[in-house]
């Protein structure tokens, strides 16, 4: 077995078992539905302990590279089978950075009792038709959690409720017109090209290095638009610097194009201070994508954008008449469980536990 771990090295061991493992996934080495060695003997063979390589496993599984299939182990879910080749039968389907499990400390119970609150204290309006942006109540909440939050400042009627990223990248295009070049970071998450073209625009691939898209590449694009995942990018986990953040929003200002910042995962960065967005350096420029996937729940199916200010009466006049795809209950439920401060709670559990195993595994790195 060619996997190893470095003692005395700056990066915990599992997160070097992770490189090596995520980099033979993305080169094809590891073919799509094979299986990853035994967590004992990849313990075994790197002198490390079981505990560390399931931290290296489960990061895997965090980011899409595996999926675990319960008594069978660990298996690689990223890239195709080749031809003439049979890996094992197990369900492989593309997700973008999301977990198959609820973690077990989510907040069922202060869930339930906010929509029994929703129930009783909306009564009849949960049946009323929402406002084609989304209900008021949820767009103020997320507009107060973005400025406590993301260092967003951002009027309510900017934001617009949508039934997941994906719907909301349709609405970006017909937005700036079908017709129009984007330019995506290559490699980018599949559905996001997919959603592009599906709706006639002329998507532009644009390299990743190390720390963002590479310099030359954008300073060469003359696309009308640029869709970037600042933040733990998927498939390439590559997250931008802050001189390629601030490269980004310059781009946009000197082409007067815009940037559809998705911000997917940022909540659950381990850096003490929030990830700087884009939409905080050229507010005027960007178009801020989110959704409640992660933070919450895949199951709800809830996303929102922002538009800058410029861009309202335009949306207001192309697609002012779509209906939210949203139920309203939901709308009032997320409002409650946003307003109240326990969206941002679970955040911090969630970021608690994951510091937590990144100690663990760094006290796992000098094992030899």
């Amino acid at each position: 077995m060619k996997y190893t771990v470095e003692k005395g090295h700056r990066r915990p061991a599992y997160i070097q078992l992770y490189a090596q493992l995520r980099e033979d996934i993305l080169s094809g080495v590891i073919e799509r539905g094979k299986k990853l060695p035994s967590k004992r003997l990849l313990a075994s063979e790197t002198g490390v302990s079981v505990i560390t390589v399931q931290h290296a496993y489960e990061l895997l599984v965090d980011e899409g590279y595996a999926q675990s299939v319960e008594r069978s182990g660990y298996y690689a879910c990223f890239g195709e089978s080749l031809p003439g080749k049979k890996g094992t039968p197990i369900p492989l389907g593309e997700e973008k950075s999301i977990s198959a499990e609820i973690p077990e400390d989510f907040p069922f119970s202060t869930l339930a009792k906010i929509m029994r609150r929703v129930l009783s204290d909306y009564d009849r309006r949960i049946l009323a038709k929402a406002p084609n942006l989304g209900c008021m109540e949820l767009r103020q909440a997320i507009a107060d959690y973005l400025q406590r939050s993301r260092g967003i400042t951002v009027s309510p009627r900017q934001i617009v409720i949508g039934s997941g990223a994906e719907y909301l990248y349709s609405l970006v295009v017909q937005l700036l017109g079908r017709t129009e070049s984007i330019a995506v970071e290559d490699p980018c998450y599949t559905k996001i090209r997919q959603v592009y073209e599906a709706n006639g625009a002329r998507v532009l691939p644009l390299r990743l290095g190390h720390d963002g898209i590479i310099s030359s590449e954008l300073a060469s694009c003359r696309a009308e638009a640029l869709h970037v995942t600042p933040f733990n990018s998927y498939p390439s986990g590559v997250t931008a610097s802050a001189a390629k953040r601030r490269e980004y929003a310059a781009w946009a200002e000197k082409n007067a194009a815009y940037i559809v910042e998705d911000d997917y995962d940022s909540e659950f960065s381990l850096l003490s201070q929030p990830v700087e967005t884009v939409c905080s350096l050229c507010p005027g420029h960007v178009i801020y994508v989110n959704s409640f996937s992660k933070t919450i729940a895949p199951a709800l199916r809830t996303g929102y954008m922002i538009l800058p200010p410029a861009l309202l009466e335009s949306y207001e006049e192309k697609l002012g008449f779509y209906s939210c795809t949203v139920p309203v209950f939901e709308q009032y439920v997320l409002a409650e469980f946003i307003a109240g401060g326990d969206m941002e709670r679970h955040i911090n559990r969630q970021r608690r536990r994951m510091r937590q195993k990144l100690a663990e595994g760094r006290g796992d790195s000098g094992k030899g």
